[in-house]
Parts: structure tokens; sequence; C-alpha cells
């Protein structure tokens, strides 16, 4: 972490370590590069702390006064916003994302420091709760964290944060529709105001189709609509994109990603209930491969010796010119591996025959302890002999979404090897362009693409996973790419 105030407290000091990579990650999509975002998240952590102090600790849940500020996180979010703003009036602004830049000299901006009546309603929602209150709904909703995890961090009863956070998603919900109410509209949308109030009260209703026309051409009629029906799936983007701003849909991909990532590797936090599950499976895993390993070996053995047996008669020579068609698909894979040693006569066999030749070879490879890599793996490294023959890496290439001109994208990378930094590299068939990135920076030279680690997730461990996603432009067609490697290392392709 970096030169950051210094903490007043041990639990200032929690507050640090819980905040700081949400932070930089927001930090990381408002800039161009890594020293950029580090200096944007530092200059703007120090702002949000200073409100921090300034407003006091905040009240507790069951105080009945309402919070005169955000939950932490989202003030800290806001003041990135804020000091990237700052940054751009006052001629940094080359160090931001042009599209942020974009986005500040718009009116979509000017609605966050406006009239208070004309600010988006999730904002507006999210204020009028108690701070406690907000803090539940956005680490549940936004922060996407386990509910253990939500609970220890509030100190509430794990056993009864499901049941207040439905609580608090119906609060939020009548502070949404009162700041609905409360906005400045014309008869129009006045009209319709009572309709989505009741409709969104039902989660099986169906929209009439004069109130779905009119939600797909206004704006706050649309926001009011995502935030009055909290279990419909969009509170979370509603949340996001109407507190942060710019960049709020991909800021909540990006921490889905990242919950993904700890509990997928088995490193929730400490003292998380959850994190012992992803433990287990891992060592499940690792039971099983070492079961694979031994059977393989006792198997290459019993090969071995069926392969040294003396040869005597013609009986046994026939059934020696049997041997090739048996062990083929054992023999074949491996004799197109750039490394295979050249086979030789064993000396036992009395007038090795054609057939005696291969079997020896596949038997000596047997014998080899080291696990063999996938079926894939194996045949890229036959079309292209210069490569590893075993690849320690996965890559899965994800499409996830695909528009006339654009779509989006998510690459996972399986690793092998524990790793203390990471480039992922592959080439497109068909000229797409990379445009914004998540959880990696991105550059591109022609075809070929390049993601490299964010300093947030630079480390994996063993068996680990990267994720990143990423927004592109395709014209003509839009075909999977090719040609994964990791730190120069090709990877298998699933």
């Amino acid at each position: 972490m970096p030169d950051l105030p210094t903490p007043k407290d041990a639990a200032e000091a929690a507050l640090f370590s819980e905040c700081w990579d949400a932070v930089l990650s927001y930090a990381d999509l408002c800039t161009a590069g890594a020293a950029a975002a580090t200096q944007l998240a530092t200059e703007a952590f120090a702002l949000g702390i200073r409100g921090v102090r300034a407003a006091g600790t905040g009240s507790a849940r069951s105080s009945g006064r309402r919070s005169p500020r955000l939950p932490v996180i989202p003030l800290l979010l806001t003041a990135v916003r804020t000091t990237a703003a700052a940054w751009e009036t006052g001629g940094q602004g080359d160090d931001l994302d042009p599209d942020l830049r974009l986005w500040l000299n718009s009116d979509k901006a000017a609605r966050y420091t406006g009239p208070p009546l004309r600010r988006p309603i999730a904002l507006r929602g999210l204020r009028d709760l108690q701070e406690a209150d907000a803090a539940l709904l956005w680490l549940a909703e936004v922060e996407a964290l386990p509910r253990s995890v939500v609970a220890r961090r509030l100190g509430l009863d794990p056993a009864l944060v499901g049941e207040e956070l439905d609580q608090v998603r119906g609060l939020f919900r009548d502070r949404c529709h009162r700041n609905h109410l409360d906005t400045p509209m014309d008869a129009r949308c006045r009209s319709y105001a009572r309709l989505l109030d009741a409709i969104t009260r039902s989660p099986g209703a169906d929209i009439p189709p004069d109130l779905s026309r009119h939600l797909a051409t206004c704006v706050d009629c649309a926001e009011a609509a995502a935030c009055l029906r909290p279990q419909g799936g969009g509170l979370p983007a509603a949340l996001a994109g109407g507190v942060i701003g710019w960049g709020g849909l991909a800021y909540l991909e990006r921490r889905r990603r990242a919950a993904e990532v700890r509990l997928g590797a088995g490193r929730p936090e400490a003292g998380d209930g959850e994190s012992r599950e992803p433990r287990t499976g891992a060592d499940r895993a690792r039971v099983i491969r070492g079961g694979l390993l031994v059977a393989a070996v006792m198997v290459s053995l019993l090969a071995l010796a069926t392969s040294m047996m003396p040869f005597g008669g013609t009986d046994n020579d026939a059934a020696s010119a049997d041997a090739p068609t048996d062990s083929s698909p054992v023999a074949a894979p491996r004799s197109s591996l750039p490394s295979l040693p050249s086979a030789t006569p064993s000396p036992k066999s009395a007038s090795p025959t054609p057939s005696a030749t291969p079997k020896k070879p596949g038997g000596g490879k047997n014998s080899d302890p080291e696990p063999q890599g996938t079926t894939s793996t194996t045949a890229s490294s036959a079309a292209d002999p210069g490569r590893s023959a075993a690849a320690t890496c996965e890559a899965t290439y994800h499409l996830d979404n695909q528009w006339t001109d654009g779509f989006q994208a998510t690459v996972t990378v399986t690793t092998a090897d524990a790793l203390d930094n990471w480039r992922v590299a592959w080439s497109f068939r068909d000229g797409q362009k990379v445009g914004q990135m998540w959880d990696a920076s991105v550059s591109q030279s022609g075809s070929r693409v390049t993601a490299t680690a964010a300093d947030y997730n630079r480390a994996v461990p063993a068996d680990g996973t990267i994720t990143f996603g990423f927004l592109g432009s395709w014209q003509g067609r839009n075909s999977s790419p090719y040609d994964f490697t990791l730190n120069g290392r090709a990877c298998g392709k699933s």
C-alpha cells in the first residue's frame, strides 16, 4: 500500500486495509496506466479519509439518526471521481481515461454536483439510509462479499444478516420511491409514477406496454424502476451506476470477479467460515492427482515388464505382431513430442520384430512418473515443435455479449505454477480492437493483444486462476482469438 494517511487506531487501520483495494480498482478504471492509477487512488484515499474523519465515526444501526454521508467505500469512490475531475480541471487530464474525460465534461457529470433533487435516485436513496444500513446494502450488493464477511465487518449476527439485508432493501426501495416523487417531472412521468410503484411491488407482475415504452425513453423513470424492484437483479447495477457514475458497471464487474477469484483460490478473508470449502476442494484435487499419478506409475511398470519378456517361438512372434495395434493409442501421441528419445532394441529380445520397436518407447515413456499434458496441449505441441510439450496453463475465452459493432468478453487463465506477476497475450483473427479492460492493463499491436496484471492481482497461487474482462470492437466477423500465452509460454485453450 502506498504512502497513505497514518491510521489513528487499529479500527482505522483495518478500515484502510478493507477499502484500499476497492479504491485502487476504480482508480485503475479511471486512468490510462498503473502509475497514474496508484497516484489517483492515493490522492483520493487521503481526501476521502479526511471526509470520514470530519464526519465522525457515524451512528449505530439502532440510533434512528439519518446518516450525514455515504458509507465509507462509496464515499471513497466518490473521492476518486472528484479527484479525477480536479485533475481534468488542473491540466492532468492526459493521465485519465479518454472516455472519462468526455464524461466529466458532459451533463451526466453535472448531475452529481447540481441541484440535489436532480441527482441520481440511487445516490439519494443510499444517503437517506442510516450509515450502517447503507454499508450493509453496498457490501452485499456491489462489493459482492459473502454474507459471513459482511456480518463480521459490521458486527452483525451471521444467522440474521440475510433477514436484515431484506429489510434494508425494503427501506431503500421506500426512500427511492419518495425521492422519485420529489423529483421535478413533467405530467407524463407523474402519471406513470403510481403505476410504476404498484408494478414494482409485485415481483411477478408484467410491465404494461405503454409503461415499458416510457421507461425506454425516460432516464429518470428507468433509474427509479431499477431501484424500486430490489429483488429483480438490477439493484447492484442501479447502485453502482447511480452512486459512482462513470465506470460504475465496469467497477461492479470487477468486484464480482475479484470475489470469485478469492473464493475460487481458497483465499477468502481470515475468519470467514466459507473459506474452508474451497481449501477442502483443493486438497481433494491434490489427493486425486496423487492417486492418478501412482496408478500411472504402476501401469507403466507393468507395461515395461511385459515389453521385456523374451520372445521364444513363432506363437510369441505372432503375438508380438499384434502389439502395435493394441498399444497405438498410447504410443501415438507421445511419438509426436519433440523431446522423445530414440528407441533402442531390448537386449533380451532374441530377434526383435518391427512391432517390438514401437512398443519399447511406449513403455519407456509410461515409466516416467511426471504427469502428462492434456490432449489439446499435446496437439498444439505437435503442430508447433518449438513450443513446450506440456503446457502449464489453460486459457478460456468467453464472449459475454455482442452487438452491432462491439462486444464484451472474459478471459480466464488457470496456471499450474505460482506467479508473482503475469502477462497474458493472444491474437485476433478478424482485426478486433480492445477498448476498455478491467482487472488488467491492455496494449495492442496489430492483431496481438497483451493484458498485464494490475497492482492488486499480480500474485497468483499454484493452480490459481487469472480472470479479466474487456470491451472490444469488431467489423464483419468476430471469431474467437487464438495463440494464448502466459508470460511468454503457450497455453492450452479450452
